[in-house]
């Protein structure tokens, strides 16, 4: 650990919250000579602090370790570049359009990489007539053990999302919308796309 770089990041962080040494340190039930001690690379916190620190600067820990919150580049929030991630454990769905780090249930979630739609793992979409809306349906088993978790239609500006529950029908309507890709994630298979 760089104690120069951790401090460097404790004091810039603190900038940014406009909180003073002493109501950091009231927050944690030390002393403001501490944090001052850690902000001029004179010490590191101790690991049992760094729950703490995390919760009150709103960083990772891994983040306030390496010293350096290391922003992404900016991609304009690029929806091609669209990447879904889903909680095994709670089933929490997430998305980020650029490099992100993700966690849930403190675990890191990684990705997932689409599959192109194949005869198992299908969906057909009909235009409505008289309507602006698309008809989707999806031939899969919706049990409480198997089931499509959420369909998501994605365009270069948005993402229209419908969460699909076990037992009930994979059956959903979107409004139309040029030059999209459909994405449908499988409990069991993972994530598919159906390019469109």
């Amino acid at each position: 650990m760089d104690c120069s770089k951790i401090g460097k990041l404790i004091l810039s962080l603190r900038k940014e919250k406009n909180m003073t040494q002493k109501q950091i340190a009231d927050a944690m039930n030390i002393s403001d000579k501490t944090i001052s001690k850690w902000e001029r690379g004179l010490g590191c916190p101790d690991v049992s602090l760094l729950s703490e620190l995390s919760q009150i600067f709103g960083v990772n820990i891994e983040k306030i370790l390496l010293g350096d919150l290391d922003p992404n580049h900016a991609d304009g929030g690029n929806m091609k570049r669209i990447k879904f991630y889903v909680c095994r454990n709670c089933g929490n769905i997430l998305n980020s359009t650029g490099q992100a780090q993700v966690s849930c249930c403190g675990r890191k979630l990684e990705p997932l990489h689409a599959k192109e739609a194949n005869d198992v793992h299908k969906i057909k979409i009909d235009e409505v007539e008289n309507e602006d809306d698309c008809y989707i349906t999806i031939p899969h088993e919706m049990t409480k053990s198997h089931y499509i978790s959420f369909v998501a239609y994605v365009t270069y500006d948005r993402l229209l999302l419908v969460k699909l529950y076990p037992e009930q029908g994979a059956e959903l309507r979107f409004p139309k919308m040029d030059h999209g890709k459909v994405y449908f994630y499988c409990s069991q298979h993972g994530l598919w796309v159906n390019g469109k």
